[in-house]
């Protein structure tokens, strides 16, 4: 008896403590929270440092005055998005629509890869790709993303999710019925556009679809009686490379290799992805969030979404720490005292090989700067998420600093390429490309917020 007393003492004074306030403020109970560095990526602290051009600006653009900005910690890829990191994005949206194609072409058919006992088929076929009828709130962030995206538009198969648990066929030899195989005819290209026993993927269809707030409109619009459906965009954008910019870019010129192979062919996995334009890149962005989330367990918090990265973030990023440096290496020289190149570009006059590379090189090529980031200077200029304005630098702010501007289609690429020479190199120079086009020497690398304070050390601070 004594021992249970004992036990419903230490019961109550726990739970008055524990479950209770008595009336004080406290505060809601919440979970420790510890950042997950994402993989392949760095943290930039955040910090300080002056923006723009430091030395002579021997174009005489006069766009990038120097300027004290200051910016947020985030992380950053270390490298720029490669063949096969690209590739997986895109083979994911294939396998999605193929999906698609083939659950609603059982659903049509009345095939469910069920017997009349309820149990699995053993016959197989296209049944077995079936909608999986359930509880939507049961759904994954994969699931979820299916239904409001692709298959929740075609009316009658609202509420219903795709079965992903059975692996795709792709060789015709292993087709399991006429079924599958009729779905799979409509994802290459028709027999007359084919030659010499090859028949492609119909890369057209390879179309990624999402949906995002437009919260700087909603902020404009604030008490003006909108709702926040009034403000939620869909995107439809066409994934895959377009190989063709090795041809187009350079007129008179044999790079029809390049075009053939370069994003496909396992050579050039470690590659920086090429020919995407910033409409793709800013899908692929949604896509990794998409990829990572689903992997989160219900009730945990899911990540910060993945993004491209402000002009300032980039060029502070890219400095590495280094104040007034000319290059991400510091400089004021593209070589070391060895009289070896620091980067990939066009040195000597247009001398393409003097660098042991004639167009791109892998992109963890070179050494990285001091934020462990490669290639910031070099390979491929990469997309950023502001807009290109000749004057931004004036009326911008000097807190995380971005022009985002929707009906300007100019969009900054920074650090420069493998056909440009040094100047494009250096941290503060500013170029760009229109945000529907997609060129050979363009790339991308992310970034994500960083749910954090850490900072670099001022360099007027005292140690």
């Amino acid at each position: 008896m004594k021992k249970f007393m004992l036990l419903a003492m230490i019961f109550t004074l726990l739970t008055s403590c524990g479950g209770g306030n008595n009336g004080e403020l406290v505060g809601t109970s919440g979970k420790k929270w510890h950042p997950e560095k994402p993989y392949g990526m760095s943290l930039v602290p955040g910090g300080s440092f002056t923006m723009g051009k430091s030395d002579e600006d021997r174009p005489a653009v006069q766009d990038a005055p120097a300027k004290t900005v200051t910016v947020r910690s985030f992380y950053m890829d270390e490298t720029e998005i490669t063949n096969n990191e690209y590739r997986q994005f895109v083979f994911w949206v294939r396998d999605s629509i193929v999906r698609t194609r083939l659950a609603i072409l059982a659903d049509e058919l009345g095939e469910t890869g069920m017997d009349d006992s309820g149990n699995k088929s053993k016959d197989g076929g296209i049944g077995d790709y079936a909608f999986k009828d359930a509880d939507t709130t049961d759904m994954s962030a994969w699931d979820k993303y299916m239904l409001d995206n692709y298959y929740s538009l075609m009316d009658g198969y609202e509420g219903r999710k795709l079965n992903n648990d059975i692996e795709l066929l792709t060789d015709t030899e292993d087709y399991p019925d006429e079924y599958y195989s009729e779905v799979m005819d409509t994802m290459y290209l028709p027999i007359d556009e084919a030659f010499n026993g090859n028949r492609p993927w119909d890369v057209k269809k390879f179309v990624y679809r999402y949906k995002w707030l437009d919260i700087e409109e909603a902020a404009k619009a604030k008490n003006k009686g909108k709702r926040r459906r009034n403000f939620i965009k869909t995107d439809t954008v066409e994934v895959y490379p377009d190989t063709t910019v090795w041809i187009r870019d350079f007129a008179y010129s044999y790079n029809e290799p390049m075009h053939n192979d370069y994003f496909w062919h396992d050579a050039y996995g470690m590659y920086p992805v090429v020919g995407v334009s910033w409409m793709q890149a800013k899908a692929f962005c949604d896509w990794r969030t998409l990829n990572k989330n689903a992997t989160i367990k219900q009730g945990r918090a899911h990540v910060n979404g993945f993004r491209l990265p402000s002009e300032a973030e980039w060029e502070y990023a890219a400095r590495g720490g280094l104040h007034g440096g000319t290059y991400p290496w510091g400089g004021p020289y593209a070589k070391n005292d060895r009289g070896c190149f620091l980067a990939n570009f066009k040195p000597l006059r247009g001398d393409y090989a003097a660098d042991q590379a004639l167009y791109t090189v892998e992109a963890d090529a070179y050494q990285p700067n001091d934020y462990n980031l490669y290639n910031m200077a070099g390979n491929v200029s990469e997309w950023t998420a502001s807009s290109y304005e000749a004057n931004a630098y004036e009326y911008m702010s000097t807190m995380n600093p971005s022009v985002s501007d929707k009906n300007n289609m100019r969009k900054v690429i920074r650090g420069g390429s493998w056909k440009d020479v040094a100047f494009f190199l250096q941290v503060s120079s500013r170029d760009y490309e229109y945000a529907d086009s997609a060129r050979s020497y363009v790339g991308f690398r992310t970034v994500q917020d960083y749910m954090g304070t850490d900072t670099t050390p001022s360099k007027n601070s005292v140690r």
